[in-house]
């Protein structure tokens, strides 16, 4: 396990709004997200992105729990990002969503595990987190028939939402914190 390129804020070095955040992070989620503690070095940014997330989580309706997640795995798997890889399928635990399935994402094209609703998400995610992006008209047209206009705009929302923070976490050298078994690791606990 690697430290971060950037230091986690300790409990005892963060103000009274960061030290909010973390109580209510932990009692949320049992634990402090690294990525929220190592953005704590900049505390406006910390409280706008917590406040996003929540917007975008509570926003999120139009689209099957499913097929959200799998985007956002995938876009996660294809970056690279261990965190967002491990807490993405803590996310799909606690959603009772079938996790033994995405030891075959590598092969979704082919794979029965997936219906066609998610290949179709899936391989929307791919296009849109290569660079240069590859999404063509006929995705899209043919996700607005799967799923209508505002889950499009959903799809599309989370896959480049999930881009950003594997992304972002990955520049950091911020890697996986163990959500998805029970021995998850504190964020400040590396020493």
């Amino acid at each position: 396990m690697g430290t971060t390129r950037i230091s986690a804020v300790r409990p005892e070095q963060a103000g009274p709004l960061t030290k909010l955040l973390y109580r209510i992070a932990k009692r949320r989620l049992g634990e402090v997200p690294e990525p929220f503690a190592v953005t704590a070095n900049h505390g406006k940014l910390l409280a706008a992105s917590a406040i996003h997330e929540v917007l975008v989580e509570r926003a999120s309706a139009q689209l099957p729990a499913n097929i959200r997640e799998i985007a956002v795995y995938r876009a996660a798997w294809v970056v690279g990002c261990s965190w967002c890889v491990d807490f993405g399928a803590m996310l799909m635990k606690h959603g009772d969503l079938d996790i033994a399935r995405l030891e075959h994402i590598a092969d979704y094209e082919t794979s029965p595990l997936y219906s066609a609703d998610e290949r179709a998400a899936i391989a929307y995610t791919d296009a849109m987190t290569e660079t240069p992006t590859t999404v063509t008209d006929d995705q899209v047209a043919d996700l607005e028939k799967r799923f209508g206009r505002a889950g499009v705009i959903e799809l599309t929302y989370q896959i480049s939402l999930e881009n950003s923070r594997s992304r972002f976490n990955s520049a950091l050298g911020i890697t996986a914190q163990g959500f998805s078994t029970d021995s998850c690791r504190v964020p400040w606990a590396q020493d």
